[in-house]
């Protein structure tokens, strides 16, 4: 299992790699710094508001779904018409609540076109990830690895011939924005669909409703950890926007420095998604989880530290770089989430592992604390610190958030506590910010190739430390490996 973890995380990193990360900076970043200031921020809160009741339109079936099949691969030809027939009903009450609340919440029509376009977003979005969650059940992880970016490949030859385009791009309208992501996610949800459709054979569409109230039962609490982790991830643009007399203007510098971290957290979504029906298949059959786990455990943090710590050191230099507005102000909020960046890398293992053991009531105890604890604090710190203060509300939930992700799961895993790997990352992050220091005080170079060489030379202390291990990769991609599992 290892070795098929790590060839298909390998596959994903790839791809994505080649294709998300020109989105981010090529396009998204473009069309903020495009557009009039605060339009960008004013997408941003409504992108998040429209975001925030996702799980009406999901209610935990792509987490159920990936979770339960692949438990039982045969079910596909069964569950797939009933899913797709409860997910349209769903969009339906998904739509009823987000603008109702957005009337509710001080919206007008103003903001109503724009929003209408980004709960459509939503909507496909959510049918991409469902149709997804199909191939990864079945265990098709290399189909799902090459159609993750697509619909990303093709919103950068939409959005490339609008941005590049001069009669277009001198006429460039945010709702444009919104009408490309439609495009190509409209085309995605196609080609998946017709790529599981010759896996899952003939497909029989029927109202069923006792089939449909036993899929919302078992899917209620993943529905409810969605909800919460949504909330407290995605409120705080959302509040900026609302409780600022400049909100639109603060929301478009936090998105500015929010964006970095998204692009970040790209490998730990990645991880996730790929770990889930892994830890799950191995729950069923009681084979031991311990190795994968501290494999992907280990595996991320070799990337994640010197990601974010070198990211904090030229923060305010990387925000002149690529925002017309960047300056020292944006680079301190990008400092505050980069280190949340860490945080979220450790949580996407620990909360993957947890949701595959079937522990969900209890990290949703977790995910309402977060919730109300980002509530108060975004309530407390952004009328006086504006979207700094946001930053660190983000910062505080989503460390107390993975520290109870880790006491719940040496509960339920009783894991020994291993002295040797605490000390081994302990020694890297300090050699990794040792490595920054001295570069930083390197007078012969710029920042961008001193950013760089600190990125490289973190892979030395990696393999020296065994946080990658050399020895490992080879033995789990050899065809003969036997896997062999030790205590975290």
């Amino acid at each position: 299992m290892n070795r098929e973890f790590f060839f298909n995380i390998g596959l994903l990193v790839l791809i994505n790699l080649l294709i998300k990360p020109f989105y981010i900076f090529g396009i998204d970043r473009t069309v903020q710094n495009l557009v009039p200031e605060g339009d960008y921020g004013l997408y941003f809160a409504l992108f998040n508001f429209s975001f925030l009741f996702y799980m009406i339109s999901d209610f935990g079936i792509q987490y159920f779904n990936s979770h339960h099949l692949a438990q039982h691969r045969h079910l596909l030809q069964k569950y797939l018409p009933a899913f797709l027939s409860l997910k349209f009903l769903l969009s339906i009450g998904y739509l009823i609540v987000v603008f109702i609340i957005g009337i509710l919440s001080g919206y007008d029509s103003r903001h109503f076109p724009l929003l209408l376009l980004l709960t459509f977003v939503q909507l496909l979005n959510s049918l991409v990830l469902f149709l997804r969650s199909n191939l990864s059940g079945i265990g098709r992880y290399r189909t799902d690895s090459l159609v993750s970016a697509l619909d990303r490949l093709l919103l950068i030859f939409i959005c490339g011939a609008l941005l590049w385009t001069p009669s277009w791009r001198s006429q460039f309208q945010i709702a444009w924005f919104a009408w490309a992501q439609i495009s190509s996610l409209s085309m995605t949800a196609i080609i998946v669909f017709v790529i599981i459709r010759r896996h899952a054979g003939p497909l029989t569409f029927r109202f069923r409703p006792a089939l449909l109230r036993l899929i919302i039962r078992y899917s209620t609490p993943f529905a409810l950890a969605v909800f919460l982790m949504t909330a407290y991830t995605r409120m705080d643009g959302i509040m900026l926007e609302r409780l600022l007399p400049d909100g639109q203007i603060e929301s478009d510098y936090y998105a500015s420095a929010f964006r970095l971290l998204d692009a970040g957290n790209m490998i730990g979504f990645l991880f996730a998604g790929l770990l889930l029906p892994m830890f799950s298949s191995l729950a069923q059959k009681s084979v031991p989880l311990l190795s994968l786990l501290r494999f992907s455990f280990q595996l991320i943090w070799a990337f994640a530290i010197p990601l974010a710590i070198g990211t904090i050191f030229y923060r305010q230099e990387i925000m002149v770089l690529l925002y017309e507005n960047g300056g020292k102000y944006s680079g301190d909020i990008l400092g505050l989430l980069m280190l949340t960046f860490i945080a979220m890398s450790t949580g996407y293992i620990f909360s993957t592992l947890l949701t595959a053991l079937g522990k969900l009531r209890k990290m949703n105890y977790i995910f309402l604390g977060g919730f109300l604890i980002n509530l108060a604090l975004n309530l407390l710190l952004i009328p006086q610190y504006k979207a700094t203060g946001a930053a660190f509300a983000t910062c505080l939930t989503q460390f107390g958030i993975v520290l109870a992700h880790l006491v719940l799961m040496r509960q339920e895993l009783t894991l020994p506590t291993n002295y040797s790997l605490l000390i081994r990352i302990s020694i890297y992050v300090a050699i990794i910010f040792a490595f920054n220091l001295i570069l930083a005080n390197w007078q012969n170079s710029n920042w961008g190739v001193k950013y760089i060489l600190g990125l490289v030379l973190s892979l030395f202390p990696a393999f020296g430390l065994q946080l990658i291990d050399l020895k490992a990769l080879l033995r789990f991609l050899s065809p003969g490996h036997k896997e062999i599992h030790k205590d975290i």
